[in-house]
């Protein structure tokens, strides 16, 4: 008998680069490690503000470290990001607010949808370098990633609704609960215990973790990025990754 699957929790913020790295990778995993994957659209700027945290970018040092980190993780992982040329603005001033509402709804309407939308906000904002914060480039994403005009402007008429204002400030809530200081955080409910995981650079623990509770099928720490096609937009895939850990 197939044992049921565990759940992971991931928290995460589509103007966050490394949320999309993490997300990548747990998508790909989610049926090999046989985990529940629950997808938690979250506001990584009200969770910095409730921890007392300040985006990296704005220490020259870490902004420098940053762009090189990212491009060198997307080519590992073979995501194709690359950093917006007016990074401060999209990331200081227009913000996710308007964008993480609408996946708020998708969520809560179209939960199967929310994969594919979460996936084509990051494309437009961290490889494209196209707009996420007005409602025609919301709507571009929703029907890209295969949303009806219907149901796409539905949705965007009720991002200012207190329903979906309410779930996006409780599930940020939650994140800030389990600890949350920045995004992406993983959470980890694994026989009876909890375990939260900050940032994309976490997979091997959480391998260590997945198979210290039940064996998985890729032995965590040999080959943690056994490639998974399907979970890839086919557009963007060259060549499987060659590295082994």
């Amino acid at each position: 008998m197939t044992p049921a699957p565990r759940t992971l929790e991931l928290f995460y913020d589509v103007l966050s680069p490394y949320s999309w790295l993490g997300f990548e990778v747990l998508c790909r995993y989610k049926k090999l490690w046989n985990i529940n994957l629950q997808l938690r659209p979250s506001l990584i700027a009200a969770i910095m503000k409730d921890s007392g945290n300040q985006p990296p970018a704005l220490l020259p040092r870490k902004a420098q470290y940053l762009q090189n980190d990212i491009r060198l993780l997307g080519q590992q992982i073979q995501v194709p990001i690359q950093f917006p040329k007016d990074f401060f603005s999209v990331i200081l001033e227009k913000g996710s607010l308007s964008a993480m509402r609408f996946l708020t709804a998708v969520n809560l309407e179209h939960p199967k949808m929310l994969e594919k939308v979460s996936r084509e906000l990051w494309m437009r904002v961290w490889s494209r370098d196209e707009d996420i914060s007005e409602p025609k480039s919301i709507l571009a994403a929703a029907e890209k990633a295969g949303m009806s005009t219907e149901q796409a402007q539905g949705l965007l008429e009720k991002i200012s609704t207190p329903k979906v204002k309410n779930e996006l400030r409780d599930t940020t809530n939650a994140a800030c609960k389990y600890g949350a200081f920045g995004l992406p955080v993983t959470v980890a409910h694994l026989d009876g215990q909890t375990h939260m995981l900050f940032g994309s650079d976490r997979m091997e623990l959480l391998a260590h973790l997945l198979a210290t509770t039940r064996p998985l099928r890729c032995q965590p720490m040999k080959r943690l990025w056994c490639w998974n096609h399907s979970a890839a937009p086919k557009s963007w895939v060259n060549h499987p990754p060659t590295a082994v850990l």
